[in-house]
């Protein structure tokens, strides 16, 4: 079975508090999602602003391979405000259940019901493709949400859509609700499930698996509140879980990281590290007997492979970590320590991680090269050269210098301040060498004064995905800054140096 997937990323995803896009934001996220192979993307709520009329034009006027879908309530001038920004497709909507007509429309529910109809007639009568949905559908009563789907299903509807607005539905009470609602209007139905009590995702599971043909979801779950059923779990779920039937989608699953992270980056809202799929945990591993398994055959402690969805797997080491794990890691890098510098290693690694520190690849290299009496771990990155300059009405600039395996190279470039300067800069000399990205930094202060050290925190990744973490302490936060970056690259190019002299 073909299951639907409507992104309402730019629509319920933007009522993320905190999140507002201007038109080409929106026009940029649609493109992303229109190339991972999303069905319907909902491009916004036209009659809200002119910002808001003008972001559903342009994606309306890209010529995009998916349906564009816009918002409108059951009013007139929300259809012709659609219309106008170019749309052949709504979703019109209006609250059926008791305390939202009460205390929100005040209306009664034979009101309601009318304009329901009238909507639907109306974009009908506009030649459009109208989607209606009950809004706070499974607070309804439900003998009178199926009087309202049956109606609107009978003025001409093409699809209906069931939202558990406030996430209150339970699977079961979904699946009864699906059911109810096929049998009664004959269409094709969605669901469209919140997250409140962490339910979206299996709600939505629920339905389809009920008999609903498509999903409303967004890219990492943003939305009101809790957000909303992620795309990212639903569509592995139907791919992966072992269903009684086969479930697809047109979703291109190896694009769902790099989607996930250019949404994350321009909305400003980051990920959470143990978030399913996308996540920065979601494929990582430290127990030395999960990495163990997980070295043996990935299926021990991964239940889909993660280049499946355009990821990496990740070892990291701690005080959970076991031999064969740090092994692997140190092995990425050409170091093979013997089994007793291998235990000698290990031990150390566990009293930093008892400390409750967290060790990044840099560090664990350097526990390695004491105790390998090896100083000598090849640095193909040297900072010749670096200079910031900062002040008060001026746009922080730096110089830097790298010389990388013997060649001399240096970028200059403008920042938001000056760390940001300083890794723009690097950024734009590795660029042109092996495309090597910073992907997270964070700053820590690790005492206090005005001597006060620092603890910079970074990650690297190359175009191929393969990302490694460094940290640097130290009295000044930009040099630090830079060092940790240095430190992260020249381990993330010995890695690929080694791999192409493997391939070699």
């Amino acid at each position: 079975m073909k299951v639907r997937i409507f992104d309402t990323t730019l629509r319920d995803g933007e009522q993320t508090i905190g999140v507002s896009l201007s038109p080409d934001q929106k026009l940029s996220i649609a493109k992303k999602l229109d190339a991972l192979g999303v069905d319907a993307i909902e491009a916004g709520f036209p009659v809200i602003s002119d910002g808001e009329f003008k972001a559903v034009k342009m994606i309306t006027s890209e010529g995009l391979s998916c349906e564009i879908a816009g918002l409108t309530r059951t009013i007139k001038k929300d259809i012709d405000a659609a219309i106008d920004a170019g749309l052949n497709y709504i979703h019109t909507f209006i609250a059926t259940s008791d305390i939202h007509l009460e205390y929100k429309l005040h209306m009664t529910r034979d009101q309601a019901l009318e304009k329901a109809i009238e909507a639907v007639e109306y974009g009908k009568s506009r030649g459009l493709q109208v989607e209606f949905s009950a809004e706070d559908a499974t607070r309804t009563d439900r003998e009178f949400l199926k009087k309202v789907f049956g109606e609107v299903a009978k003025a001409g509807a093409d699809r209906v859509n069931l939202p558990d607005t406030v996430g209150y539905a339970t699977p079961e009470y979904m699946a009864e609700l699906t059911r109810d609602t096929v049998q009664v209007t004959k269409l094709p139905v969605s669901v469209h499930c919140h997250n409140d009590f962490g339910l979206a995702v299996a709600n939505a599971l629920s339905g389809i698996h009920a008999g609903a043909s498509c999903a409303h979801v967004t890219i990492n779950g943003i939305g009101e509140r809790a957000g909303n059923a992620s795309l990212e779990e639903l569509v592995m779920a139907l791919q992966c879980l072992p269903y009684d039937q086969k479930y697809e989608t047109n979703i291109k699953s190896e694009l769902i990281y790099d989607t996930s992270r250019y949404v994350s980056k321009i909305i400003g809202i980051k990920v959470q590290p143990n978030k399913a799929i996308v996540g920065d945990n979601a494929f990582g591993h430290e127990s030395g007997i999960h990495t163990h398994g997980v070295l043996n055959n990935p299926l021990t402690y991964e239940p889909i492979s993660p280049e499946l969805v355009g990821r990496k797997r990740r070892l990291r080491v701690g005080k959970h970590a076991g031999i064969h794990g740090m092994n692997a890691m140190l092995a990425d890098f050409g170091v093979k320590p013997t089994e007793e510098q291998s235990q000698q290693i290990l031990a150390k690694v566990k009293v930093l991680g008892d400390q409750g520190k967290q060790i990044s690849d840099v560090e664990l290299l350097s526990i390695a090269s004491d105790v390998l009496g090896d100083k000598g771990i090849k640095r193909i990155v040297q900072l010749t050269g670096f200079s910031v300059s900062t002040g008060i009405g001026t746009m922080p600039y730096a110089f830097v210098k790298l010389n990388i395996d013997g060649k001399e190279y240096s970028g200059t470039d403008h920042g938001v301040g000056p760390v940001d300067a300083s890794l723009n800069a690097i950024q734009k000399i590795t660029g042109k060498i092996s495309e090597i990205r910073i992907k997270d930094y964070a700053l820590a202060s690790i005492s206090g004064g005005s001597n006060a050290l620092c603890e910079v925190t970074i990650s690297v990744e190359d175009a191929q995905g393969n990302r490694v973490s460094a940290k640097s302490v130290g009295e000044d936060i930009v040099t630090t800054s830079v060092q940790a970056v240095i430190d992260g690259i020249n381990r993330i190019m010995l890695k690929k140096m080694l791999k192409e002299k493997e391939l070699s």
